[in-house]
């Protein structure tokens, strides 16, 4: 199951501040936090705010994972063999951001106190392989790339894929990170923008969050800084995960009929690829017998949502969203386009891709 999830800062923020954002994040449906204990130290009230954040998420059902890595078993004095301090504050999990040598995570992945260990993915190297090859028990474990604060250091697209595919290969829960653009803090102080991928750092958080998901490596999706507004935390918890929606802006021009179809109808694309077009064909079956007057017969570009128009005889109904600019001979209407900010999630269509259209205003 697919999970959206929120960070909190206890140190960096109130704690009162941020007990009331994991009370508004539970109630949009929130399900995990990610927090940090390689920025809390050993502070008597830093991590007492840090217990009262993490207890609260518990009662609010809510998945906790924190950021550990070699130096808080060292200022902790904890071994890796010994997790009890951990479960005490309530955790479901550790997050290493540096791990050991690979035989530790495998012991670790059998901890009685039954704690996930959660591996960090964004690393390119065999850290994966050389602890699978140590028999882990692979249920315990999970995996989540890293966040960049600084601009121009996020993971490319080519090596967020290479990375994640190998965690996808073991069956292993995946997770990354999306920035909000009203969010300020942050584990460290530089923050200018949280994001797992350089590409997301000036993107809609939406538009983020679906292209993660589009790329069916990614089951949960976090939001890094804190705290995001609450038009985010909705806009986030209204999204399909298993669905891909496409935000679009329909032309003033536009029937009521073709409408229906853009906007209530279920979408497929068919199972033979074109170049140019993603087709959906179930509406030319339903409305065969109805008429699709020509209108707005403009030359098409990536991004137009188009249907055929009744000179196109068998054709007419069909709704077909434009990958390249065409030519139109008058036979097909242009109903709407995809909104800008969502055009990068073309790339991710599949044959028989499920996916649906969302009426927004472009701002």
């Amino acid at each position: 199951m697919r999970k959206l999830g929120v960070s909190v800062y206890p140190g960096h923020s109130d704690i009162d501040d941020i007990l009331a954002y994991l009370q508004l994040a539970a109630g949009y449906g929130f399900s995990r936090v990610f927090t940090c204990l390689l920025s809390v130290g050993n502070h008597e009230q830093t991590l007492a705010d840090f217990r009262r954040a993490v207890g609260r998420a518990r009662e609010l059902g809510m998945e906790v994972f924190a950021d550990v890595d070699l130096s808080v078993f060292e200022k902790l004095d904890l071994k890796p063999d010994h997790l009890d301090f951990f479960k005490e504050l309530g955790l479901t999990g550790i997050r290493l951001d540096g791990g050991f040598s690979g035989r530790e995570e495998a012991a670790m992945s059998f901890n009685p106190q039954g704690l996930l260990v959660e591996l960090n993915i964004s690393i390119e190297n065999r850290y994966l392989e050389n602890i699978a090859a140590y028999q882990p028990k692979l249920e315990q474990l999970i995996g989540c790339h890293n966040f960049y604060p600084h601009r121009y250091t996020g993971l490319s697209v080519e090596h967020f894929l290479k990375t994640t595919k190998r965690y996808k290969a073991l069956g292993l829960r995946t997770a990354a990170f999306v920035n909000s653009k009203a969010a300020r803090t942050g584990p460290w102080p530089v923050e200018e923008g949280l994001c797992t991928l350089e590409l997301h750092r000036d993107w809609d958080i939406t538009s983020a969050a679906k292209w993660l998901w589009a790329t069916d490596l990614i089951d949960d999706v976090m939001i890094a800084n804190a705290f995001a507004s609450e038009q985010e935390l909705q806009a986030l918890s209204e999204i399909d995960p298993y669905l891909l929606t496409l935000d679009c802006q329909l032309a003033e021009g536009i029937s009521g009929l073709e409408r229906q179809i853009v906007l209530e109808e279920p979408h497929q694309v068919r199972g033979d690829r074109s170049d140019y077009v993603l087709r959906s064909s179930q509406s030319r079956i339903t409305h065969r017998k109805d008429y699709f007057e020509p209108h707005d017969a403009l030359p098409i570009d990536r991004g137009d949502i188009l249907i055929d128009n009744s000179l196109y005889t068998k054709y007419a109904g069909e709704l077909q969203l434009a990958l390249l600019p065409m030519k139109n001979f008058g036979k097909t209407n242009v109903v709407g386009r995809v909104l800008e900010h969502d055009l990068p999630l073309l790339d991710w269509f599949k044959s028989w891709q499920k996916f649906q259209f969302r009426e927004k205003k472009e701002q």
